[in-house]
C-alpha cells in the first residue's frame, strides 16, 4: 500500500501504540489521538520524533481534537479506532464513562470517517457477543446480553456491541469500514495494575513476589493472542480490498483456562509464587474462543505465535 494519512485513536495505548509503530515503520503519515487516561507516551518512545508521526494528546469526543488532527496531516485517508475505556473493574465501577467514551468516540470517529471519505477500522471485542450460546464465537452469532440490573460488565460489551450497529449502518451508507475483534491481546506493554487483563495482572504480581489470585474455580477460559499478532490482523483488514462481510475475529485458537494460565506463570516466579483462589467479578465471561475462518481466509492470517513462546517473550521484556 503507498503512503497513508493514518488516523490511530487509543494510539498511546496497548494495541494502539504498537500498530502505529508498525504503520510508522511502513512509511505511513501517523497521527495517535489519546486522552492519556489509560495511554502512555512512554509507549511511543520508539517513534517519538519520526518525521512521519505525531502524538496529540486529546479527547475522541471532541470534534475540535478530531479536527485537529487531520489538519496536522492534510487530510486524511483511514482510521484506526481504538480508542476505548477498557479494563473489567472500569466496567463494574464507571458503567456511564465506559458507555461515554466507547459509544461517542465510535459516532465522532464515524462521523469523520465520512466527510473525509476515510476508510474505517474499527476494533471492536468478543465482548460485543455478550454471553453467547455456543463457542467458537462465529460472526453471526447471536449476541445475547444479561439483564443489566445483575451486573455492570456489559457496559464496555454492549458498547463494542452498538460500535457495530453504527458501524455496519455507516457500510450500508457507502463508507468503507472494517471490524476486527481482537481476542484477548498480551505483551509487555499489557496494564497489569488492579484495573489491568489478567497476563499483566499475573506478571506484575510475579515482580513484586506476590502470589497469583485466580477469579472462583479459574475453570474459565480464554484465548490469548500476542500482541504481534494482533498488530498484523489490524494492518491487513486495513490493506486487504474490500467486500461483503469485512469483520474478522483476530485470536489464537489456543484455549487454555485461568487456572492453567496462571500456574503456567508461576513457573517464572523466582520466589515460589502460589496461585490461590479468590471472589471473582459477577457476571465474568466462561468462554472465550474464536473461529477464525475468515481471517484465515480473506487476510491470510492466523496467530503465530503460541502461548508458551508469548509468555517467555513477555517476561524477556519485563526483566531486562
Amino acid at each position: 500500500m503507498s503512503a497513508q494519512r493514518i488516523l490511530v485513536t487509543g494510539g498511546a495505548g496497548f494495541i494502539g501504540s504498537s500498530l502505529c509503530e508498525r504503520l510508522v515503520q511502513q512509511g505511513h503519515s501517523v497521527v495517535a489521538l489519546d486522552s492519556m487516561f489509560r495511554g502512555d507516551e512512554a509507549n511511543l518512545d520508539g517513534i517519538i520524533g519520526e518525521e512521519n508521526f505525531s502524538l496529540y494528546a486529546g479527547d475522541v469526543r471532541d470534534v475540535d481534537d478530531l479536527d485537529a488532527c487531520v489538519e496536522a496531516m492534510g487530510g486524511l485517508d483511514i482510521i484506526y479506532h481504538l480508542a476505548a475505556i477498557n479494563g473489567t473493574k472500569w466496567f463494574h465501577e464507571a458503567a456511564h464513562s465506559v458507555i461515554d467514551v466507547n459509544i461517542n468516540g465510535t459516532l465522532r470517529t464515524l462521523e469523520l470517517a465520512m466527510a473525509n471519505d476515510a476508510r474505517y477500522i474499527f476494533a471492536s471485542s468478543p465482548e460485543a457477543f455478550g454471553e453467547p450460546d455456543s463457542q467458537p464465537i462465529t460472526d453471526g452469532d447471536k449476541m445475547i446480553f444479561s439483564n443489566p440490573a445483575q451486573h455492570q460488565r456489559h457496559s464496555y460489551g454492549g458498547s463494542k456491541y452498538l460500535g457495530e450497529v453504527a458501524s455496519q449502518h455507516a457500510a450500508r451508507e457507502g463508507l468503507d469500514v472494517r471490524i476486527v475483534r481482537p481476542f484477548n491481546a498480551y505483551g509487555p506493554r499489557l496494564c497489569g495494575d488492579d484495573y489491568g487483563q489478567v497476563i499483566g495482572i499475573f506478571f506484575q504480581n510475579i515482580l513484586e513476589g506476590a502470589d497469583l489470585t485466580v477469579h472462583g474455580n479459574g475453570s474459565q477460559t480464554r484465548s490469548f493472542t500476542w500482541i504481534d499478532d494482533v498488530v498484523d490482523g489490524f494492518v491487513n483488514a486495513g490493506e486487504v480490498n474490500s467486500s461483503p462481510n469485512m469483520v474478522f475475529n483476530i485470536g489464537s485458537t489456543e484455549e487454555i483456562s485461568i487456572l492453567d494460565l496462571a500456574a503456567k506463570i508461576a513457573k517464572f516466579s523466582p520466589s515460589g509464587a502460589e496461585v490461590v483462589h479468590g471472589e471473582g467479578y459477577f457476571g465474568d465471561s466462561n468462554r472465550r474462543l474464536p473461529d477464525i475462518s475468515r481471517a484465515v481466509e480473506l487476510l491470510n492470517w492466523h496467530s503465530k505465535v503460541s502461548l508458551d513462546d508469548g509468555l517467555q517473550l513477555m517476561w524477556d521484556v519485563l526483566t531486562t
